[in-house]
């Protein structure tokens, strides 16, 4: 066998070697560079807005307020019950939501969620909460919505004293896509 053809034979050897590395690279690393979902799952944020507006699941978010309570009054002045534990607040996140076209409205209403997020990591899903004066979640009978029309609703969270300088705001999500919008006061 001459020199060059063992010497071609050896590259051509080499770059297959390479090549198949570099694919079985490829194949082990890739779910742990772009997946997605399990990103999600991990709370990671999308984008940061300001109050807002966005869009997500055909719904239009906007934050309008994020305050710090001791107690809920109704709207003749009484004292909303509240099962808060001792050393806890209650934070009230006002929205004005707008469903878009795309949303199935049920009975006039539709599901909506915000989640209270933390500087720290701690999330906290929001509270029933009855008698409040505005809604407190978009499938309100008494509140019925119709679409491309803004209405107001209210999420209740109940949180320790001591995180309040660190809340951040309030997260809203589209699972479908997995994308995740914090909206800040």
């Amino acid at each position: 066998m001459k020199r060059g053809s063992r010497v071609s034979r050896l590259i051509v050897q080499v770059s297959v070697m390479v090549a198949l590395l570099a694919v079985g690279m490829f194949v082990m690393l890739q779910p742990y560079l772009s997946d997605e979902e399990r990103l999600y799952e991990e709370d990671r944020i999308d984008e940061v807005v300001s109050r807002g507006p966005v869009t997500l699941q055909s719904i239009e978010w906007k934050l309008d307020s994020l305050k710090v309570h001791t107690a809920l009054v109704d709207e003749d002045g009484k004292e909303i019950t509240v099962d808060a534990p001792a050393g806890s607040v209650i934070v009230v996140a006002e929205f004005t939501v707008t469903p878009r076209k795309g949303l199935l409205l049920k009975e006039r209403g539709f599901s909506c969620e915000a989640k209270l997020v933390d500087s720290k990591g701690n999330i906290w899903d929001d509270q029933m909460v009855s008698g409040y004066p505005l809604p407190t979640y978009c499938g309100d009978s008494d509140h019925p919505r119709t679409m491309d029309e803004p209405g107001k609703v209210a999420q209740v969270y109940i949180v320790p004293k001591s995180t309040v300088p660190n809340l951040t705001g309030v997260t809203v999500e589209d699972f479908y896509i997995h994308r995740r919008v914090l909206l800040t006061p």
